[in-house]
């Protein structure tokens, strides 16, 4: 049963990992159409961006994609990386987040920090929705420095339903509300007074609305604390070797958004293993 449904998780991780990639170059396209100045933008290539919609095309040539191109992973080492009609490469990025996805995936449900009653099953199925979501926003900052609030809002609607399950069902509803609302003021709160004294300049305003829904997935202030506290050691542990051999210059924009999601995710899995280990390790001598 476990290895059945290990499979099933791999190939539905496969899959939106695949449409993450679609998802990710279809809102940065219908931006790039948006900014085009007086140009007017093409309707007929608008609509053929649709995301619910439009069909998966080369981001090159812009040929429609057959089925037998659509194939995680597998269509891209078929071509060898190239786009069947064009020829042109296709970035390595496109079977990487699919596996990533699968990954993840995968990671959730061996690691999931308690037993699958009908409530945490529910509570899994909503943290793969949120968990396609952080991945569609992590990849778009590595690559373009932006949270979209088009990714951004969904993600923010699916972190709202998780914790609304996760209240309701708690032996102490108004407690877990209270909680989750300063979850919320604790992951974000920082990063909105942040963005708003500098006036942009310290850090975006797409991280600040991104840690509001990671609080309000973490669901308690210690939770939103320790995704922080661990985004920000990430962070310098990646940035810091960097500025020292000059691949850096101190005036170097680094996405935070990734280190913020990896952190998340983090103490949704292993949580409860951290919090266990700092209380034996400094509290009980």
């Amino acid at each position: 049963m476990v290895l059945m449904i290990i499979a099933v998780l791999i190939i539905v991780g496969l899959c939106l990992g695949s449409f993450v990639n679609a998802l990710v170059w279809r809102v940065h396209e219908q931006a790039r159409q948006g900014h085009e100045g007086k140009k007017k933008p093409d309707k007929a290539y608008s609509e053929r961006l649709s995301i619910s919609k439009g069909r998966s095309m080369c981001p090159h040539c812009k040929h429609e994609l057959a089925s037998k191109d659509l194939v995680p992973v597998l269509s891209w080492l078929a071509l060898r990386g190239k786009c069947r009609y064009c020829h042109k490469p296709i970035s390595i990025q496109y079977p990487l987040v699919e596996l990533a996805a699968a990954a993840l995936f995968v990671a959730s449900y061996i690691w999931w920090p308690a037993v699958f009653t009908p409530t945490q099953t529910a509570l899994f199925v909503l943290w793969l929705g949120l968990l396609t979501g952080l991945l569609a926003l992590l990849v778009y900052d590595v690559r373009w420095l932006l949270l979209p609030d088009l990714i951004l809002y969904p993600a923010g609607g699916l972190a709202a339903a998780l914790a609304a399950v996760s209240i309701i069902t708690a032996d102490k509803p108004l407690v877990s509300l209270g909680s989750t609302v300063l979850a919320v003021l604790v992951g974000g709160g920082a990063f909105y007074l942040m963005f708003q004294i500098s006036d942009g300049k310290w850090i975006g305003g797409g991280d600040a609305k991104l840690g509001f829904v990671l609080g309000l997935a973490a669901g308690t202030p210690a939770r939103s604390f320790l995704f922080i506290f661990l985004a920000s050691i990430a962070g310098s542990l990646v940035s810091l070797p960097l500025v020292a051999t000059h691949r850096l210059k101190k005036t170097s924009l680094i996405p935070f958004g990734p280190f913020l999601i990896a952190g998340l995710i983090a103490v949704q899995l292993f949580g409860p293993d951290m919090f266990h280990w700092y209380r034996q390790t400094f509290i009980n001598y």
